[in-house]
């Protein structure tokens, strides 16, 4: 039995997957090292790791070795080579070659092109012929490795790269490689650990194939046409086709088992139009099932399972934050929806680990192509952390005076409404007693006081010792620390001044508000990025917007929209002027797993937008400022006088059936008597002042507006 030097190339880190597999086939005297495993063996062996190794990406059989100092000695010693033992003269080739570290030669092309002259003439001088140079597919493919002064020549058995298992669909969006898919399956622990498959954001379907592939039996390259070995001298036809044979009776039986839900989700439907393709090419559209679906919406088909995904890699730095929070988003949908299930992820970005806030049992280093990537895996177990309660401090009130006596009567009133409501973001004071003019907001577990300027004929000394006697009772009644509370500064602002940033600290905490994830700034802006006093609204937008075409103007930072997205709107887009406050909307909707296929984000000023549009929507929330102005485009917008205007653009693109929402914050507006002429409109805002501000009935005005010509 004549045995081999073989040499299977692959991956940096998957090279004990590789020695795992050659020492099943059959391999002996098996040597690891940077991404090669090499290895002797029989010409079966060899064989079968063409047809089985799902994690190989060439399978190299050596026929030569020897010195080089020069491209002429590279060409005197490829000349002896007896290249007749591996071919003859009508059977095309192709050379390929290779370079590691310090060559004589350092041009890969130059150095191939030397061992090609060198065969072509080999057989010329010997038969007065010379064999044909064929690019694609040739008969046998050579392979020419340099590595220092040693030149090493192969038979490529692949011929051209595993990973072209034959299943992908011309034209399909190919992220990653099929070698590196099967790697990142197979040191999740799945199908060993058993249950089902599920992944989230399956792109064109990779992972999944290769997963049910490896639980069916099948061989990955049973599918392909071309192998680089079918015209070498040395093939053993008939050794092939009983492995191949063999190879189809296992897939066969892998079909007769009882397969467990595979199942990939994609927000976009050219990747679940791809992924469909690839799994109906690969000839397993009974086994795997592919949805249009958001993250968002992520459930469990069973108790018991592994959630696997090659998620979005965030390359450039705008990215990266929005990347984090999607994996924020990751990490908690598993927690809260799939315990006792197996997570992992597959990412690019290390420094984004801990992003996921889970507890990673596992982490693998990876290189997709040239990109050093993380593959995390863990077990998921319900988060440890119990949910954040108020627990009030024991304060003697006549001590610390009338303004602690009204704060924990507040705060205890507010505290029984918000438990039965389930909110965590709400309103405890605001300026009750005159000596103390600040309103105090909880966000989750933070304390936001906004304090409202004195009037001048107030001592500044006084209200500076008001403030801190203040804080002090705040600190006491409520029982935190002094890091958990946020102060600001309110006053009247204006032109310009009330977008002004106040700060650069771009630290954004994570509150909820319904079944929402919201994202707020406690430093850096006047707002915090949520105002409280609109909730009942954004709970309406949930409430309606189930298979609607939302629009969300003068949108902020979009709270809105990522309610009425978790609504089940059939699609949202978000319009403001500001390109920070969209940045910030994205991060929202990404915070809470939903992507911009079917949620977009366009910087644009809301009238113009309205004029330059052609879309319909269904729901539209619009909610804009009292007063604004640009100094880029001299762009001043009046809530007052250009509100009929804007409304009247607004309804242009509401279909027949929709519903507008306007609401303004101006104490002393107005609505226009034409727009009650032209349009159904109610007004709605007692409904829409929460409990917390219902001592402020005035924060804001609110309507419902709807065409008057409908179809019932």
């Amino acid at each position: 039995m004549k045995m081999y030097n073989v040499v299977a190339t692959c991956a940096t880190g998957v090279e004990s997957l590789v020695q795992e597999e050659i020492t099943q086939f059959g391999g002996k005297n098996i040597e690891v090292g940077q991404g090669v495993v090499s290895w002797e063996s029989d010409l079966e062996t060899a064989y079968r790791c063409c047809l089985w190794s799902r994690f190989s990406s060439r399978i190299l059989l050596k026929i030569s070795s020897f010195p080089v100092e020069n491209e002429e000695t590279l060409y005197q010693k490829a000349k002896k080579v007896c290249w007749q033992e591996h071919m003859n003269v009508k059977t095309s080739f192709a050379i390929n070659c290779t370079i590691s570290g310090k060559s004589p030669i350092n041009h890969s092309k130059f150095a191939a092109l030397k061992v090609k002259d060198a065969l072509v003439d080999s057989f010329r001088d010997s038969l007065g012929e010379r064999p044909s140079v064929r690019g694609d597919k040739p008969g046998v493919q050579f392979q020419l490795h340099l590595e220092g002064s040693e030149a090493t020549l192969f038979i490529d058995l692949s011929g051209e790269s595993l990973h072209r298992r034959g299943y992908r669909a011309k034209g399909t969006i190919a992220p990653l490689k099929e070698t590196l898919g099967a790697a990142i399956v197979a040191l999740s622990g799945w199908p060993k650990e058993g249950g089902d498959l599920i992944d989230p954001m399956c792109g064109s379907g990779t992972l999944l194939i290769e997963a049910a592939m490896m639980f069916g039996d099948s061989a990955p390259g049973l599918s392909r046409n071309y192998f680089g070995f079918y015209e070498w001298a040395g093939h053993n036809d008939q050794l092939w086709r009983h492995l191949v044979d063999e190879a189809m009776e296992r897939e066969d039986a892998g079909l007769l088992k009882k397969w467990p839900v595979i199942i990939g989700y994609d927000s976009d439907h050219v990747a679940v139009s791809a992924a469909k393709k690839n799994i109906k090419q690969a000839g397993l559209e009974d086994y795997i099932q592919i949805r249009q679906a958001e993250l968002a919406f992520l459930q469990p088909p069973s108790s018991k399972g592994m959630v696997l995904s090659n998620l979005p890699y965030g390359e450039r730095l705008s990215e990266t934050e929005y990347v984090a929070r999607l994996y924020r988003a990751y990490g908690r949908i598993a927690k809260e929806r799939f315990v006792g299930w197996r997570l992992g992820a597959f990412i690019s970005n290390p420094d984004l680990t801990d992003s996921f806030t889970f507890a990673w049992e596992k982490k693998y280093r990876l290189y997709n192509g040239s990109i050093p990537c993380r593959l995390l895996i863990g077990e998921v177990h319900a988060d440890a952390e119990p949910e954040f309660e108020w627990r009030l401090g024991e304060v003697e009130t006549a001590e610390k005076g009338e303004f602690a006596n009204r704060l924990l009567k507040n705060m205890k009133k507010m505290q029984k409404w918000a438990e039965r409501e389930k909110v965590s973001c709400y309103r405890i004071y605001h300026s009750d007693l005159p000596d103390y003019n600040f309103s105090i907001d909880l966000y989750s577990k933070w304390i936001h006081v906004q304090e409202y300027a004195a009037p001048k004929t107030v001592d500044e000394e006084l209200a500076a010792s008001r403030l801190r006697h203040g804080l002090e009772v705040i600190r006491d009644v409520l029982g935190v620390r002094s890091n958990r509370i946020f102060v600001k500064r309110r006053e009247r602002q204006k032109g310009t001044r009330q977008y002004e940033k106040k700060d650069s600290k771009k630290k954004l905490y994570e509150v909820r508000e319904g079944a929402c994830s919201l994202l707020v700034n406690f430093t850096d802006y006047l707002d915090t990025g949520l105002f409280l006093d609109h909730r009942p609204v954004r709970q309406k937008i949930y409430s309606e917007a189930k298979g609607k075409r939302f629009l969300n103007l003068f949108a902020y930072t979009g709270a809105a929209t990522v309610q009425a997205a978790m609504g089940g709107a059939a699609s949202t887009t978000t319009v403001d002027l500001s390109s920070t406050y969209l940045d910030w909307a994205r991060l929202n909707l990404a915070v809470n797993g939903f992507s911009e296929v079917k949620h977009k984000v366009e910087q644009g000023d809301c009238l113009e937008w309205l004029g330059a549009a052609h879309s319909k929507f269904d729901l539209i929330f619009v909610d804009p400022p009292t007063f604004s102005n640009t100094k880029k485009d001299n762009r001043v917008f009046d809530v007052q006088k250009d509100h009929q205007r804007l409304i009247d653009l607004a309804m242009a693109r509401l279909d027949t059936e929709g519903l507008l929402i306007f609401s303004t914050n101006f104490r002393k507006f107005q609505l226009d008597d034409t727009v009650v002429e032209r349009y159904e409109v109610k007004e709605i805002t007692a409904q829409t002042i929460p409990f917390d501000f219902s001592r402020n009935k005035k924060i804001h005005r609110c309507w419902e507006i709807r065409h008057k010509e409908r179809i019932w």
